[in-house]
């Protein structure tokens, strides 16, 4: 039977990633690997991330890491002291796989299941219709919600900060689509947070680079599998 195995934030730490895909037995022949996004930067292996996940005919969505990736190939912006994704910017297949990741798209509708980096704007009815006009490279306003949200109002507006949790009205993104019949919503970005497994969402940054766990889920078995991080490549939160 296939199964779609969707797979917290990665950010560079390629040797978890296969130790996760060895815990669940993926097979490339059958399975789909969806990643949430936030397959690059602040861990130690960007470059082998993403040839493994463009290997397996992995799918996925962009994160805020990779689209910031992106932006700096590009010029559009310059690297910051923590990032980590040089090897890729210095690989002799950086063009296709800056390619490659460019193809993501920011949602994908997998048929009962959703996913999104960070999460979804209480006001969008049909998010597949507003984040296919996004472009990774331009930003905007829809792409930088569904790629950094955490925290927002029922009207989608955003705290300055999200730690310490801010005060009502402010509430967690998903607090905002309880009830309203969307097909389970599967998320990264907030490693803080840490696993949300709750009726209709799947939140699964489990902090992999900070020296946390890499969580995978399955969606047709609603089972998770973690491994452990190697250790904590960057200091948290920095």
């Amino acid at each position: 039977m296939s199964r779609r195995i969707f797979v917290g934030d990665v950010q560079g730490c390629r040797a978890e990633l296969e130790r996760l895909l060895e815990a669940v037995r993926f097979d490339p022949a059958q399975d789909q690997l969806q990643p949430v996004g936030d397959l690059v930067n602040r861990g130690p292996d960007s470059v082998g991330t993403l040839r493994l996940v463009r290997s397996l005919g992995g799918g996925g969505v962009l994160g805020n890491h990779d689209v910031h990736l992106l932006r700096v190939a590009c010029g559009r912006r310059s690297l910051r002291p923590n990032d980590t994704f040089g090897d890729v910017l210095e690989a002799p297949d950086r063009d296709v796989l800056l390619q490659w990741l460019a193809e993501r798209p920011f949602f994908r509708d997998l048929g009962g299941v959703w996913l999104v980096h960070a999460g979804l704007h209480p006001r969008w009815d049909d998010p597949a219709a507003v984040l296919a006009a996004c472009d990774p490279i331009e930003p905007g306003d829809d792409c930088d919600f569904a790629i950094r949200v955490r925290h927002c109002t029922p009207d989608g507006g955003r705290p300055k900060h999200d730690d310490p949790p801010p005060p009502p009205p402010f509430a967690p993104w998903f607090q905002h689509w309880r009830g309203r019949g969307a097909p389970t919503i599967v998320f990264g970005h907030w490693a803080m947070r840490g696993l949300v497994r709750e009726p209709g969402f799947r939140g699964l940054d489990t902090g992999c680079v900070w020296g946390g766990r890499l969580t995978a889920w399955i969606a047709e078995e609603d089972r998770l599998v973690h491994v452990p991080a190697e250790r904590a490549y960057a200091a948290f939160g920095s």
